[in-house]
Formats: structure tokens, sequence, C-alpha cells
């Protein structure tokens, strides 16, 4: 399927058919990232401009090494020490970037739909590695990645999303992943950090097909999936729990919360993690835990998406 000069701004425009093609891509990528020398020339020429105007270490890194594997060159903004801190607008500071010969933007960005609006007047690709409190699709297709590769399927599973759903762009785009790949969501955490939901029910099935769920045993049982979330402490503006160690002794994932997950579930965290927070310490040794691979397949999905986006269906010509 031919992405070829589109955008990825979101998981919610990608078919299930599309989101399918670039993971059996990511797939075949990964085994470049294991020879002697993992750089192949497919890129070559082409500039890939990093936009991160929020701090970031495993999507800016792992964008970066994605590009430079392919043989890109490229360059990263941080917004510090440039024209944004005399007044320039988004918008004027990707025409000038553009002009220097821009082939290709990834852009982190605080304002929800900033990749979307500038998508609008760029002549080169957009790719979106998170705005705001609204998506963040290359998580969700490593997750989605990560999953595959650890239990075989992406359907009829039941995926469990513990923490602070209604401020995580995470949250957002893995409830869409999971569900278009035919997986069925449950989200937990506290009320204050739940989607707003009217009814006082244990747990109630939204209009979006995800099920909202109060307690967090409940939504664990007979998972095959648990993503914790992180703590968005900077996007509340506002305590909305009474203490980290309140939101531990209720929701934090602890050994004793493993009884209650399938024998072969898997437990998963975007990062950075809030250690004794949202994961109890002793969970860094739990044996199905894939973090670390979560971050791993981020290089090859990101591989992927460069080469959809920049190339199309040559992609598939021999990497040798």
């Amino acid at each position: 399927m031919d992405l070829k000069n589109k955008h990825l701004l979101d998981i919610a425009s990608l078919s299930k058919e599309e989101i399918e093609d670039i993971l059996n891509l990511a797939e075949n990528l990964k085994e470049i990232l294991y020879r002697p020398i993992p750089k192949v020339p497919t890129l070559r020429g082409k500039l890939i401009i990093h936009l991160f105007y929020e701090p970031s270490t495993r999507t800016r890194f792992s964008f970066e090494r994605a590009s430079k594997t392919l043989s890109a060159d490229t360059l990263t903004f941080t917004g510090k020490g440039t024209s944004v801190e005399k007044g320039e607008t988004l918008l004027d500071t990707i025409k000038n970037l553009e002009a220097i010969g821009a082939d290709l933007f990834v852009i982190r960005h605080p304002v929800a739909g900033a990749p979307h609006f500038i998508a609008k007047y760029s002549k080169v690709p957009i790719v979106n590695a998170g705005d705001g409190t609204h998506e963040h699709p290359t998580q969700a297709l490593l997750d989605l990645l990560t999953v595959k590769e650890k239990l075989g399927t992406l359907s009829d599973l039941k995926v469990t999303i513990v923490g602070d759903i209604k401020h995580s762009r995470v949250a957002h785009s893995d409830i869409l992943a999971f569900q278009k790949m035919g997986s069925t969501v449950w989200v937990t955490g506290p009320a204050q950090l739940l989607p707003d939901f009217k009814e006082e029910d244990y747990y109630k099935i939204t209009k979006n097909g995800f099920k909202i769920c109060y307690n967090l045993e409940k939504a664990i049982k007979e998972a095959d999936v648990v993503i914790a979330l992180r703590i968005q402490k900077e996007r509340h503006g506002e305590a909305l729990v009474p203490s980290f160690l309140e939101y531990h002794e209720f929701f934090g994932l602890t050994p004793k919360h493993l009884e209650l997950i399938k024998e072969n579930a898997i437990l998963m965290h975007p990062g950075p993690i809030n250690w004794g927070i949202e994961l109890a310490y002793e969970m860094e040794k739990y044996p199905s835990q894939v973090i670390l691979d979560q971050v791993e397949n981020g290089v090859a999905i990101r591989m992927a998406i460069l080469l959809k986006l920049l190339t199309g269906e040559k992609v598939y010509e021999s990497f040798g």
C-alpha cells in the first residue's frame, strides 16, 4: 500500500490494511539492525528534519537512528537557540526549513493538532511524533508490532490500559489501534483520569467501543496485554490525584497483580517510567515485561514509516 507523499498524522486515518502493511515492513527491516554494519543506502540524499518542541528520549532518538540507518541526512530542531525564541511562528519555521531542502518533517508539539495544521501547508510529508494530548501514532504502531511478535496475533485479545487515560496521547492511539486490529480494549484508573462518562456503572462500554472500568483487578483479570501509562504530571495543570503514594496503592501494578492476568500475558509501558508509582520496582524483573522490546521495535517502525512516505512501494526491493 503506497503512502508516498502522504502524511502520518494519527491512527484514526489509517485503515487496518495500511497498519498491517507497516507492521509487515517493520518486521522485515529489523534484520538490518542486527547486521555488523546496520546501514542501507535507501534514503541517501534525503533530508529529514526532526522538530521536537517537547522533551523526548525514546521517540526522538529512535527517529534519528531510523533515519541514519537508512542513510538519510538529519537535522534536529528543539526550538531553543532558534528564531522560535524571537517569536517565529510554527508555519514560518516549516516554510524556512522547506526552503533549505527538507524532504520530511517529524514533529512533536505540545499543542494538539499542530502536525495536522502544518500538513495543510507543507510540501513534504509530516510525521506526528506526539501532539499534546491528542495522538502518538508511531507509539501505537510499535506497541502493535511488539504484541504481534510476542503473542502471534493482534485479534481477539483483551488489552487493558492502566492510568492517566484522559491526558495520554499514547492511550488515545493505542485504543484506536488495537480496536482496528480486532481486540477488545479496557481502560482503568482514577475516575478523574478516565474519559468523561456520566453513568455510575461498574464499567461501561462507551460509544467508541472500549470499556471503562473503575476497578484495577477487574480490568486486568484475564488480560492478554497490560499497558501501564505514565502519570502526565506536566499536562495536569493541577493536582488530579491526592498523592502518588495513593495512586500506587490503588492503580500501581505490583507482583500480586500478575496472578490475575493470563499466564503468557505481556506487560508494557511507553516510558518514561515513574518507578514506584505506575509500576512497582519488582516489575522490572517480570519475565514477560517487554518495555525494552518496545524501544527496539520503535526503530523498526519508524524506519518503515520513513520508507513508506518517501519511497512508497519501492521499499519492498532488496536491502542487500
